[in-house]
């Protein structure tokens, strides 16, 4: 407490100056690399899927055991589109079973980033919260992927290079 004139006031902890806050630089590489949709069968929805959005799938189903999921990608009909990706529970501690079990549907936009460990330190800057940190995924031949989500609840995959 400061006394000022006879009253007593909290020490103030804050910013002293209305300038805006310095925005962090930007990542130098973001790409959008995929889209990606919990469903509870990959076999069940993805003739639907690849039918609705005019997309070629190569019937390539991946199991990755550190996600604990089955993946399988869509190419659009343009090649520079994102990819569009089925993710299917592994089994009951996969980390999207509760997500399937309030319906599934839209789930992630992934992204890919040129270095995941600079582009992380970015992401918590502005307040991302990283709810998985990097690990290889067997769908990417072993790049790291890393999750997050946004102030705004957005669910984030990041891709490194």
């Amino acid at each position: 407490m400061v006394w000022h004139g006879g009253t007593k006031f909290p020490r103030w902890r804050g910013r002293v100056s209305n300038e805006p806050l310095g925005n962090p630089p930007l990542p130098d590489h973001l790409k959008l690399h995929h889209i990606g949709f919990v469903v509870f069968s990959i076999q069940e929805s993805a003739d639907s899927f690849a039918l609705s959005l005019r997309a070629r799938w190569d019937r390539n189903i991946i199991f990755d055991p550190i996600q604990k999921v089955h993946v399988t990608f869509f190419q659009g009909h343009n090649p520079t589109d994102p990819l569009i990706e089925l993710v299917e529970p592994g089994g009951p501690e996969s980390p999207v079973s509760s997500f399937l079990n309030r319906g599934g549907g839209l789930h992630h936009l992934c992204y890919e980033v040129k270095d995941l460990d600079s582009h992380l330190g970015f992401c918590r800057s502005l307040g991302t919260k990283i709810i998985r940190p990097p690990v290889p995924a067997v769908a990417f031949g072993g790049r790291r992927i890393a999750w997050g989500v946004t102030r705004k609840k957005l669910v984030v995959e990041f891709l490194e290079c």
